[in-house]
């Protein structure tokens, strides 16, 4: 009968116990309980933490890297919030994650590295890709152009680019009058020096006479200042002063 060394033995115990902590009598691997979801999973689901040797199941893993990202942390440690030792390192990560999540991921770590003042964002939602600013700081740079959108959009406020209207006056404006045609509106308003009527909102150009304006809801008000009638004191001529009127005025009355 061939003995056997203590060194084949130790082996053949390590090799035991190493079997026996991941495979039952059936020779099926066991199930565990993930710590995130608290259920009962197959081994084959299972996702270890290399540097503190946690694990947990792929589809908490992937949901927990999604969350942290959207929460723009780029350095994502373990899940259990007693390990201080545990970091996920992206390669390592990168079998369980779908393309896009792990695309993300890297791009989120090239950002972490450029500083907040050389980055911003294109201001256009569905864009939103990061820009480096590569100009002198003493150059203003009021239009740029996104590379990726091909939209562009002002460089000092970073919204939408609005011409005819200068940063302070378009943040002013509300979320529908900041859309495209709103300020392209805005602008034909500028170049006709059309007003809006303070009553109805309707804008009105004025095509003869004084500033005396009379509106299709019977509103009167002032062409020079935009205000109703009795409440101008702009002081460009006598209809500005109440109780008073100007020949234009009066030949229009004596018209109707």
């Amino acid at each position: 009968m061939e003995k056997s060394s203590p060194a084949s033995h130790a082996r053949q115990v390590t090799q035991v116990g190493e079997s026996s902590n991941s495979k039952n009598v059936d020779g099926d691997q066991k199930d565990f309980v993930c710590e995130i979801c608290v259920e009962s999973k197959a081994a084959s689901e299972s996702f270890g933490i290399k540097s503190c040797r946690h694990s947990f199941c792929t589809d908490c893993m992937i949901k927990y890297v999604c969350f942290k990202l959207q929460e723009n942390v780029t350095t994502i440690g373990c899940p259990n919030p007693d390990c201080a030792l545990g970091t996920l390192e992206p390669e390592h990560c990168r079998s369980i994650l779908p393309a896009k999540v792990f695309e993300r991921w890297g791009t989120a770590l090239c950002e972490a590295v450029i500083p907040a003042s050389q980055k911003f964002y294109c201001p256009f939602k569905n864009c939103s890709l990061m820009l480096i600013i590569d100009h002198d700081e003493n150059e203003v740079v009021r239009q740029s152009e996104c590379p990726n959108c091909k939209r562009c959009f002002c460089a000092q406020c970073l919204a939408p680019w609005h011409v005819g209207i200068d940063c302070a006056e378009f943040q002013k404006l509300n979320k529908d009058e900041k859309e495209a045609e709103a300020i392209m509106l805005r602008n034909l308003v500028n170049k006709k020096n059309w007003r809006r009527c303070p009553n109805c909102r309707f804008y009105v150009e004025r095509t003869e006479g004084c500033n005396l304006m009379v509106c299709r809801c019977g509103s009167y008000f002032c062409y020079r200042c935009g205000k109703v009638y009795l409440e101008c004191r702009c002081g460009v001529n006598a209809c500005c002063i109440p109780l008073l009127s100007c020949l234009c005025c009066l030949r229009r009355r004596r018209r109707r």
